[in-house]
């Protein structure tokens, strides 16, 4: 089954497609982006102004034309803090509508940390028993935590790193008085959040996605992206400490030259920084993993997970060899005991040894 997921992000607009059947991990077999960073579109009030509006109408219906050529049986698209922040937000997702058919879902800030929870869940699976993850986004950042597929608490503050640069970080470099108030902005502004993840136990993991993490990994030293999804990426916050020193003397250019560090990227990657830092040493944490899923994979994951439950994939595709099923029975379906078998409980119950030595070997148990 193939599947997909448009996501109206605040840096990027990317469409995803992943080949999906039961008992696979998703396979991502094409995908349509562009850099689009709607934080940058707002004028003073607020709204998106008219450019931002026609690139987001005109790369919504290049992806409708994208999944289509591709057969894509079911698209999933929404929206996160750039449009759920705009204030012609909803007038937006209304024109994209009208013009493309395509509905685009607003997702709360703790859906949006919530889902990208579930995948980072999937991925790193059960033997990570207390799990916490960060997601630095362009327009917020989200932080989620617990023990299940979805977490116990979910939190989203507006400290995206494109929101940051734009709206606090001004020049280029910028001023070490405006990176001094920045550092002070954010540590205030995560306080009440950090204390609601610090009710839930202390993780034993912490995740951290989004290209921002990435980037700071790579500039700290972790593997470039072409080593594959599959080698451990690890962000110390002692490496994170002296980059987010560094960059503030690095101008735009300069930090492009950087390992990972984009043209588009570089301008927000300080702000990026020091949201990254303050948050790890609000929540003691030393180090952490890099997961390659985040929200548009566990909106998937959650999609698939949905159609099998409603039985609209079909139930024999399953992937891989071994496969095993059960017939269940209801129990308030089963019928009364006959009597035949009632006397025959009975008799055995009377037996010495209450019938045990019917069972042949030892340690023998009804499960």
């Amino acid at each position: 089954m193939r599947l997909g997921v448009l996501d109206i992000g605040s840096n990027t607009v990317h469409l995803l497609l992943v080949e999906a059947y039961p008992g696979a991990r998703p396979v991502a077999f094409a995908s349509h982006k562009r850099p689009l960073s709607l934080v940058r579109f707002l004028d003073e009030s607020g709204a998106i102004n008219p450019r931002g509006r026609r690139e987001l109408l005109t790369f919504v219906s290049e992806a409708v034309a994208f999944a289509g050529r591709h057969k894509v049986d079911d698209l999933l698209a929404f929206c996160t803090s750039a449009l759920r922040g705009a204030t012609n937000g909803a007038a937006v997702i209304n024109e994209v509508e009208a013009t493309t058919g395509i509905v685009l879902e607003e997702l709360s800030g703790e859906q949006e940390a919530a889902m990208t929870y579930f995948a980072a869940r999937r991925w790193f699976g059960w033997d990570t028993r207390d799990l916490t993850v960060l997601d630095i986004g362009g327009g917020s950042f989200e932080m989620a935590t617990g023990r299940d597929e979805f977490p116990a608490a979910a939190v989203s503050v507006p400290l995206g790193a494109a929101r940051l640069t734009k709206d606090r970080l001004p020049g280029n470099p910028p001023a070490p008085s405006s990176v001094a108030a920045l550092r002070e902005y954010v540590k205030d502004t995560l306080a009440e959040p950090v204390k609601v993840l610090k009710r839930q136990p202390s993780p034993d993991l912490v995740a951290a996605t989004s290209k921002t993490f990435r980037s700071l990994a790579r500039v700290a030293g972790a593997a470039p992206s072409g080593a594959g999804p599959y080698v451990p990426r690890l962000l110390r916050l002692s490496d994170l400490s002296l980059w987010s020193r560094r960059m503030e003397a690095l101008s735009f250019e300069e930090r492009t030259a950087l390992p990972g560090v984009s043209e588009i990227r570089a301008p927000q990657l300080l702000a990026g920084a020091i949201v990254a830092q303050a948050a790890m040493e609000a929540l003691g944490i030393q180090e952490l993993r890099i997961c390659p899923w985040a929200v548009r994979e566990g909106l998937i994951l959650h999609r698939f997970d949905r159609l099998l439950r409603d039985h609209d994939v079909v139930e024999d595709a399953y992937v891989g060899v071994g496969g095993v099923e059960l017939l269940s029975r209801d129990l308030n379906q089963v019928p009364a005991v006959s009597a035949a078998a009632a006397a025959a409980i009975a008799a055995a119950a009377q037996m010495p040894d209450g019938g045990a030595s019917a069972v042949v070997g030892r340690g023998g148990a009804f499960a």
